[in-house]
């Protein structure tokens, strides 16, 4: 049995499924490559503790040694996480619902994965005429109202090289294609908890979206339908009952 600070004992063999798992975030956190010699002094973890776990995930085919002779993350991670994004909808759906039945109006959950937002999860309008996403759907985050209020908790040079690579390309008269007004709409959403999207992704449709906070992804939730019904006052009742969402989201995922 070992004891660790602040902690009750633990049997050996869950402690190295901890610290097992550890190594695997630690990676993603990185990018998703390290050294030996990154992950032992990241961790504090003596080397050849280091060394017998990543072998350990190596053969499970959690981890794969690059010729570099970096680590990477493995494929066999990828089934897991498509399971789990797909458990995201799953528990988000209540969520959901609970702001249709509020409000009346499509409410969506959504994810940045790398360049892109996608969406995980919606909960449709019952009005006839009413927004509807595929989910699936890939979209670049600065249209968006989900991705700024994602981008809104990054860091500004973070979130400028995102811009660089995908280029803010026009979709309607009111997207946003400079990058300078881009971050100080985020600064704005940082302040207020809450960003919009005047149409800047599909003419006609307005969005608002709160981050979802200390979750294990990059998500958000939002409410959408025509610019019509998503007046200022409806704008205005909806950001309390979505922060207070995406709080109880979150907590459902701890």
């Amino acid at each position: 049995m070992t004891e660790e600070p602040g902690s009750k004992s633990r049997s050996g063999s869950v402690q190295s499924i901890e610290r097992a798992f550890g190594l695997l975030e630690m990676m993603a956190d990185a990018g998703g490559m390290m050294a030996l010699s990154q992950l032992a002094a990241t961790s504090g973890l003596p080397l050849p503790t280091i060394h017998r776990l990543v072998r350990t995930l190596v053969d499970l085919g959690y981890v794969r040694q690059e010729p570099s002779r970096q680590y990477v993350l493995g494929p066999r991670l990828i089934r897991l996480g498509e399971t789990s994004g797909q458990m995201l909808s799953v528990w988000a759906r209540p969520h959901l619902a609970g702001l249709v039945d509020e409000f009346g109006e499509s409410a969506n959950l959504a994810m940045l994965d790398g360049d892109q937002i996608v969406y995980l999860a919606q909960v449709q309008s019952r009005h006839s005429m009413r927004m509807f996403t595929e989910v699936g759907r890939r979209v670049l985050p600065h249209c968006t109202a989900v991705g700024k209020a994602i981008l809104s908790r990054l860091p500004e040079p973070e979130v400028r090289e995102l811009l660089r690579r995908t280029g803010m390309p026009k979709h309607t008269a009111t997207t946003i294609t400079d990058a300078d007004e881009f971050t100080t709409q985020l600064h704005q959403a940082e302040t207020t908890g809450y960003a919009t999207d005047e149409g800047e992704q599909e003419q006609g449709v307005r969005c608002v979206a709160v981050p979802v906070p200390d979750a294990p992804s990059r998500l958000a939730l939002s409410i959408s339908g025509p610019a019509g019904r998503m007046t200022e006052d409806l704008l205005h009742r909806a950001v309390p009952s979505l922060i207070q969402a995406a709080k109880a989201f979150s907590d459902d995922l701890h």
